[in-house]
């Protein structure tokens, strides 16, 4: 796993609902799999955790992926990799019943391509109302939030660029805050952002997550 900061990666998050018979063990396992893709070449950072809050009118995920990539060749280098291919088969499968993906390019990106544990991601998917319209103002409200919250370490948007998994989600962002209070204490800052996107937008999914204070190294 390299770990200098190019100018721009590719975003992949993975969004997973655990069964409710899933054995917690399985799900620990899965998890533990999961952070030990750390080792392939192609990652440049991942980790996999509990879900600390979702919010959404129609989708529910209880887990996430996140990891990123210098490029979408890379990305795709993970994906047939046959290691991340058993620990689908053998590791994921089994324990959930819906998945969803998103993947974007994060241009300009500056700042560590590790986010350290214990630090935490604040998740936006967003589905347009009708497709193409309203995409380039969803985008500069989502980049002019860095600007307007003090806590906000790192944020990246962009555009999903695989749609076969994303249920018809084609704009996404991460935060990476220190303290997601520290949101929650700038609300009415939120909600007037919010005020201003809802016009274009048939849904919304915002999970939030923080990094696990431990990732293993290796399977």
């Amino acid at each position: 796993m390299s770990s200098s900061a190019p100018s721009q990666i590719i975003e992949h998050v993975v969004l997973l609902k655990a069964k409710p018979s899933a054995d917690p063990s399985a799900v620990a396992d899965m998890l533990r799999s999961l952070n030990g893709l750390a080792t392939l070449d192609s990652v440049l950072h991942i980790s996999a955790g509990p879900v600390a809050r979702c919010r959404s009118t129609a989708l529910t995920f209880t887990h996430l992926l996140h990891s990123r990539y210098r490029s979408k060749s890379d990305l795709a280098s993970y994906t047939d990799d046959p290691a991340h291919v058993s620990v689908v088969a053998d590791y994921v499968k089994p324990v959930v019943d819906d998945v969803m993906a998103v993947d974007w390019v994060a241009d300009d990106f500056a700042g560590a391509v590790a986010v350290p544990p214990g630090e935490s991601l604040r998740l936006t998917v967003m589905k347009l109302r009708e497709e193409g319209v309203g995409k380039g103002e969803i985008l500069g409200i989502v980049r002019g939030m860095k600007g307007k919250f003090d806590s906000i370490e790192q944020l990246t948007v962009g555009e999903n660029f695989s749609p076969g998994r994303s249920k018809g989600f084609s704009i996404a962002s991460i935060a990476v805050v220190k303290d997601l209070a520290s949101l929650g204490e700038q609300s009415n800052l939120v909600n007037d952002q919010k005020d201003k996107a809802r016009e274009f937008l048939d849904g919304v999914v915002v999970l939030d997550y923080t990094v696990p204070a431990s990732v293993p190294a290796s399977l």
